[in-house]
């Protein structure tokens, strides 16, 4: 999936608490592995505005798959990756 395929797109995830809609923000590559960003539209668990990491893996044809980030390392490599993904929107706003 390209960041063009992304825009206004949406995935469902079926969690303990039920299913929350979540918008993909971004697709990222660090340190050569990919991460999925989501935006929940639906979850009371989550304030506004929080945005869920995941692990991602395309499945060739078949639905992707997320996967939970367990090493804190690897979660604030991922989690950087975004601020400076936030960062860079900033400044393309600005031009």
């Amino acid at each position: 999936m390209n960041q063009n395929e992304i825009e206004n797109t949406t995935v469902d995830l079926d969690l303990d608490e039920g299913t929350v809609t979540c918008e993909i923000v971004c697709i990222l590559k660090v340190n050569g592995k990919d991460y999925i960003y989501l935006l929940p539209r639906n979850s009371k668990e989550t304030p506004d505005g929080d945005v869920w990491i995941y692990g991602y893996k395309e499945n060739d044809g078949e639905e992707p798959d997320l996967i939970y980030i367990e090493d804190d390392a690897e979660y604030e490599a991922a989690a950087d990756a975004f601020d400076e993904y936030l960062d860079n929107m900033d400044f393309e706003e600005l031009d």
